[in-house]
């Protein structure tokens, strides 16, 4: 069934919002909860963990692009919520490792210079006003350098994939991108 093109603003509407919604949630929770442990063996465990559940996440929204009525829109969400997810979890890291062992970057980093490095690391930006100094500190950035790669070039294959998929499983006359002319 097509819908009419007040159904689909709609549904772009509806899905914008509860992408900004998780990533402003996600965003506060960086912001707010405790982050006092020291970046351990343990720190990066986790961040094994967080990065682990970014791809099960990513794993799931693709599979739920293949069943959607609208896969192109279930696609820029799954990206929404993953993207901001991947660089959060690595200013995490950045943060901590910096709190454990001082002068692991060019500078001290607040939460917010965390995120910042995250981002500009995650964007290939690299304006250099923070950089990684000691081995660990270069071998983290190497590491979200090489997954970002990754997040970038398969995960986005990936869902161009699933999005086909989905287009394919609804028919060739149905599209989710534009609304049916009139």
């Amino acid at each position: 069934m097509i819908e009419n093109s007040g159904g689909h603003r709609r549904q772009v509407l509806l899905a914008s919002v509860r992408s900004l919604a998780t990533t402003t949630l996600l965003v506060a929770a960086y912001y707010l909860l405790p982050m006092d442990a020291a970046f351990t063996a343990t720190t990066v465990l986790a961040l094994g963990c967080g990065i682990a559940a970014v791809a099960v996440l990513l794993s799931w929204q693709i599979y739920q692009i293949t069943l959607s009525p609208r896969p192109g829109l279930k696609a820029m969400e799954a990206m929404a919520i993953t993207v901001p997810l991947f660089v959060l979890l690595y200013a995490t890291a950045c943060f901590l490792m910096e709190h454990s062992a001082p002068g692991s970057f060019s500078e001290p980093l607040s939460r917010t210079d965390a995120l910042y490095f995250a981002m500009t690391v995650f964007s290939t930006v690299g304006f250099g006003d923070i950089t990684a100094r000691s081995e660990p500190a270069r071998l983290l950035t190497t590491g979200q350098i090489t997954l970002n790669l990754l997040l970038l070039g398969v995960a986005a294959r990936l869902l161009a994939n699933a999005v086909q998929r989905g287009r394919q499983r609804r028919g060739p006359n149905e599209s989710d991108s534009t609304p049916p002319s009139r």
